[in-house]
């Protein structure tokens, strides 16, 4: 092992990922077992420090002196590699523990994954390992992997060795782990580290992140995982992470909807994959749909600048890749600008008159490899150009390996000038002949012309999120929290806040309504009719009743005391026909809203990922037009104001028909506060203030219904 290594402060999770010396319990003499292939792996990939075979069965282990157990090793272990049967597992961790060493990789399966009996060995697996001081990978995985040439650890039985690079990764499936690694191989991706985390019973995906943060030779990461084990750490953990490296996922379970009885708009517009996109959207980690998607982020996200913008420049020598390209492009949110005029001149002073300057710049299927040369440095040197996919299909006349030697010294400036240059040789991952010029120019090459505009797309948002300032979390006003927790101890759970404890609670968190008042009968209901003054709106009040307008339960613009007296005795006889009236509590007397935009805000609590906000267009159809965006708390002003952008009606905050734009700052508070509402009063777990009604820009908004629910 290096001297620099064996000097440098050692991280959290060195004895793991950095040994500098492993154990293997459970090592075979006979290569094609579980044990024989991990220690035949850890003996080649030339680790650079001491490896120490354990069988009580044998002297020696593939020529390697054996011992009966870890604690007759002379030396310190850093790392034990246990592939034992479970029976076994746990007095190989009791010897580990009496050894001193510092990290468990457990291969061994059998665990939480075959149930209760499995979890229980499993959780004693793991008390036993924290007690002293030991960290766990696994158990039921396939290993770990690191390709620093100071390390050199290959601790799996997987018979890949992928090459060195960049690109980190953590898999929850062992199985899927090893076709990652093939994948990564045959594509030439270089690999630092891979995990593969098992049932992760005590690391998990979160603290490989924070690691790999630390970790010189990682600049990207990729994550295949089944579940986010702690949603909270994770944002907070990625949100950081993401400023200087991408992180790139493949979530499993997406067809999943999370499972809750809700009762409020926001709760049944809900679901579990609402979550993970809010959650992924706000930590600036890029969701994949596929394996092969993830590699190709990070083909290019390890090899290629960050896109400074979304405006793209095809060339090709085909007009219908170049269309389709187009489309995709389109399709992702990608911009194919005009190219400049002193472009398209220099394009056209050396193309033939058959081919088109314009982007797409189609130089036809005779054009040469010189073409490229020439085409490229022209297209990165256009100040209205972000990034080039560069397109070749093989013609009968033109060489792909010349093609890809043209590319590549056509872009050699591309880098200092901050653009991002892709290929695409339509073939099987970019022509066998054409990828050893591709890779020493450190260009992404995709099979089909889609592929390289998806992941273009993918590395335009990550660079928007790197550009995006981090934003700050709102605090409710001083004493909010206190008087909030006090109302709502009083209630129990499953229950409704009545209209007035809800009126209090806005006015804890200064979010601005109408004045009202809680009326019990016709007298009430005309007395508030001198209090209020005005047109007013009277509002059935009933713990049990969600939905108000289905039951007749609103009447609006009542005006002076015999209105608002009638419109109460009115209200009673509607509940009356249809049984319902036992049902009434009363009503609320409310000043009429001014005319404005109607929209959502809303809270729904999450068993895994806690308070989820809602925002979108409200009123009475909310759940018809389901035009509504999530995001999970906390929530930043940066996060409030990308939710108003992505409803698909934010015409209407703009000022749809010649109506005025709304107060957008006054909605960003809004949201901001009933995230930090959530937050600081867990016993809230929904919320929806339907309808809000955004006034014009400087006016503000109001929140003129509201219900909130106790869990």
């Amino acid at each position: 092992m290096s001297d620099d290594l064996l000097l440098s402060p050692r991280r959290a999770l060195d004895a793991l990922l950095r040994p500098r010396s492993v154990a293997m319990i459970g090592a075979a003499r006979r290569r094609g077992t579980i044990g024989g292939e991990i220690f035949h792996n850890l003996i080649s990939s030339g680790f650079a420090g001491a490896v120490y075979p354990v069988n009580p069965r044998a002297s020696s282990v593939q020529a390697v002196r054996a011992y009966a157990s870890v604690r007759e090793v002379p030396d310190p272990v850093d790392l034990a590699v246990i592939a034992v049967p479970a029976a076994e597992v746990l007095g190989a961790v009791d010897d580990c523990a009496a050894k001193g060493v510092r990290a468990l990789v457990i291969i061994t399966a059998g665990f939480g994954e075959t149930g209760p009996a499995g979890r229980a060995l499993q959780d004693e697996v793991v008390r036993r390992a924290r007690a002293a001081g030991m960290r766990v990978v696994g158990p039921n995985c396939l290993g770990i992997i690191n390709r620093d040439p100071a390390v050199g650890l290959n601790a799996t039985f997987a018979p890949v060795w992928p090459p060195a690079g960049g690109v980190a990764i953590a898999s929850q499936s062992g199985a899927l782990g090893q076709a990652i690694l093939e994948y990564a191989r045959d594509l030439g991706i270089g690999i630092s580290q891979f995990v593969a985390m098992g049932n992760k019973a005590d690391l998990s995906g979160n603290d490989f992140i924070a690691d790999w943060e630390l970790d010189e030779a990682t600049r990207v990461v990729l994550l295949y995982l089944e579940s986010i084990g702690n949603p909270r750490r994770f944002l907070e953990l990625a949100r950081r992470v993401t400023r200087t490296k991408p992180i790139a996922i493949v979530k499993a379970g997406r067809t999943e909807a999370g499972a809750r009885a809700a009762s409020s708009h926001t709760g049944s517009l809900a679901g579990r994959e609402v979550a993970v996109d809010a959650l992924l959207q706000q930590a600036g980690v890029l969701r994949a749909d596929t394996i092969e998607e993830l590699f190709d982020m990070a083909m290019l996200l390890d090899a290629q600048p960050v896109p400074r913008g979304r405006r793209v420049a095809i060339l090709t020598n085909a007009g219908g890749p170049g269309i389709m390209a187009s489309d995709a492009c389109e399709r992702r949110g990608l911009v194919l600008p005009a190219l400049s005029p002193a472009t398209e001149a220099g394009l056209r002073a050396f193309l033939p008159p058959e081919a088109s300057v314009r982007n797409p710049v189609d130089m036809i299927a005779s054009a040469s490899a010189d073409a490229y040369r020439r085409a490229l440095p022209l297209l990165l040197a256009d100040d209205q150009v972000d990034a080039v996919i560069a397109l070749f299909v093989p013609p009968i006349v033109t060489e792909a390996a010349a093609v890809a030697e043209a590319i590549r010294e056509g872009t050699l400036d591309a880098r200092r000038a901050g653009k991002t240059v892709v290929t695409c040789f339509m073939g099987k991952h970019g022509i066998p002949a054409a990828l050893p010029s591709l890779r020493e120019g450190r260009l992404p090459s995709y099979m089909f012309p889609e592929s390289a505009a998806i992941a273009l797309a993918h590395a335009a948002r990550y660079g928007e999120w790197q550009r995006r300032p981090p934003g700050r979390v709102a605090e409710l006003p001083y004493g909010a929290v206190e008087w909030v927790q006090g109302i709502v101890r009083g209630v129990p759970a499953g229950q409704w806040l009545d209209g007035a404890q809800v009126h209090a609670v806005l006015e804890a968190c200064g979010i601005a309504s109408p004045g009202q008042r809680l009326v019990r009968s016709a007298d009430e209901a005309a007395a508030a009719a001198r209090e209020l003054g005005g047109r007013v709106a009277l509002k059935l009040v009933s713990a049990t009743i969600t939905h108000k307008t289905e039951v007749g339960g609103v009447l609006l613009g009542l005006e002076g005391e015999r209105e608002l007296r009638g419109g109460f005795a009115e209200l009673e006889r509607r509940l009356e026909a249809r049984g319902l009236r036992a049902q009434m509590e009363g009503a609320l007397a409310q000043q009429m809203a001014p005319p404005g935009v109607e929209l959502l805000v809303g809270m729904t609590r999450d068993p895994d990922y806690g308070p989820l906000i809602a925002f979108g267009v409200g009123g009475t159809q909310v759940e018809l037009w389901r035009d509504v965006v999530f995001r999970v708390a906390p929530l930043t002003e940066v996060d409030a104001g990308e939710m108003l952008e992505q409803i698909r009606a934010v015409a209407l905050l703009d000022g749809f028909r010649g109506a005025p734009p709304v107060d957008r700052p006054a909605l960003v508070e809004i949201l901001m506060k009933v995230a930090a509402l959530a937050d600081a009063v867990p016993e809230l777990c929904e919320i929806d203030l339907n309808p809000i009604v955004a006034r014009p820009a400087g006016e503000g908004a109001l929140c003129v219904d509201a219900r909130m629910r106790v869990g």
